[in-house]
């Protein structure tokens, strides 16, 4: 079966279907290490240490004007072990082929935020920062010499003033622009496919959207003193989603919705059940019953953090998965498949665990053993393999789980 044929096969829980060979993503100066330290690189070029290889477009913004004068022009969408990138090249390729890994998805270019987007405006650069106004209106800081994720300075929506002239730009009935270019050379493409093919991702959910254009503290004080505003924000970028959403349907079947909300941190929600029950699931409700009316079955929600109790929430909303199970951060990769049978889930192998060899790795991947018999699981590891993650204690962790994954069926 190609990688399409067992995604779906997967998350309708055939047990006898092996699951998918797939990773996360890998930090891009994990892959320069590895290629120092025995993995074949077939002339791609080297990535830029502290870039990881799920580069989002408002990432991408920041380091791509340090290497070159050329600011990029456009949506580049994400790309890596599990959202393949529909332009540039895999940035995980080599590890793909050399662990005889399957295809990953492929995520639809389609823009799900502003139309127009801003232009990308560099406002202060020396040797040391880079101060942009990136393509979504938001003012960012990036540190060159760490190259970490840019932090938020200052956000479009400061208010209902600004959410009112911003809406403009979120025109529910302006939704050819937001297509692909060559979007009919595309349907070509995805009609005989043998991939996975997605919609959503980042940085597109009911919680992930607000914090990402006004701000995490901006977002925690309006759920109190100005919840009108929310609903609003919330309702017009779910009947966005759902207009656009409805014009790729018509065209082509899809596999997968993704919906990035990383909600939760190490200890728990950053936000109360009450909130999620007020200001999102009423949304998620509307935006799973359209896309479930549509044939898709398949609507995964992407947080990090300890999300254990909360998942009922969003179940009741309709969402059918959830990634990355993130156990570094105290979820239960067993405990979750007990308590919620039929959650489709992916993940649930702790990243910063690989670093410390063969014995280790041998009993995180007991859960994942027993796990996967159940079926509707695609085991990899729970976010970015970090760079302190050598060659030889990786291919040990990766060789040992596709030997798990070869056996079942």
């Amino acid at each position: 079966m190609n990688s399409k044929e067992k995604f779906k096969e997967i998350m309708q829980f055939n047990k006898k279907c092996p699951s998918l060979k797939w990773e996360f993503g890998y930090w891009g100066e994990t892959i320069n290490r590895w290629y120092e330290e025995g993995l074949p690189n077939k002339d791609y070029p080297r990535l830029p240490n502290r870039v990881t290889s799920v580069t989002s477009h408002l990432y991408s913004a920041a380091w791509n004007s340090i290497k070159s004068d050329k600011l990029p022009s456009g949506i580049a969408v994400t790309g890596g072990g599990l959202y393949w990138p529909t332009q540039g090249f895999p940035l995980d390729t080599d590890v793909r082929d050399y662990f005889a890994m399957d295809r990953g998805q492929i995520l639809i270019n389609v823009n799900l935020l502003f139309y127009p987007m801003f232009e990308v405006e560099i406002l202060e650069e020396d040797e040391k920062n880079l101060i942009y106004k990136d393509l979504d209106g938001v003012k960012r800081h990036f540190l060159k010499e760490t190259a970490v994720l840019p932090s938020g300075i200052e956000y479009p929506i400061k208010d209902r003033r600004t959410w009112n002239e911003l809406k403009e730009r979120l025109d529910p009935k302006n939704v050819e622009g937001r297509l692909p270019p060559n979007w009919d050379e595309l349907l070509v493409l995805y009609k005989d496919r043998n991939f996975p093919l997605a919609l959503g991702g980042y940085p597109h959910g009911l919680f992930g959207t607000l914090a990402t254009l006004m701000g995490y503290d901006k977002l925690f004080i309006n759920y109190y003193d100005d919840p009108s505003l929310i609903h609003d924000v919330n309702s017009t970028f779910t009947e966005l989603w759902i207009s656009v959403y409805s014009e790729v349907l018509k065209d082509v079947e899809i596999d997968v919705v993704h919906i990035w909300e990383d909600l939760s941190f190490g200890k728990g929600p950053m936000i109360s059940p009450a909130i999620i029950k007020e200001f999102m699931i009423p949304y998620y409700k509307k935006l799973t019953d359209f896309l479930k009316s549509k044939g898709v079955d398949v609507i995964l929600l992407d947080t990090d953090g300890y999300c254990f109790d909360i998942i009922p929430l969003f179940i009741e909303g309709g969402i059918t998965g959830i990634y990355p199970i993130e156990v570094s951060c105290g979820m239960d990769l067993v405990e979750v498949r007990k308590s919620f049978p039929q959650l489709q889930i992916m993940g649930g192998i702790p990243k910063g665990e690989l670093k410390y060899g063969q014995d280790r790795i041998d009993q995180i991947l007991k859960p994942v053993e027993e796990v996967i018999k159940e079926g509707g699981y695609i085991p990899f590891a729970d976010h970015l393999v970090p760079p302190d993650v050598n060659f030889e204690n990786f291919a040990y962790y990766r060789n040992k789980l596709n030997q798990i994954i070869d056996s079942v069926g």
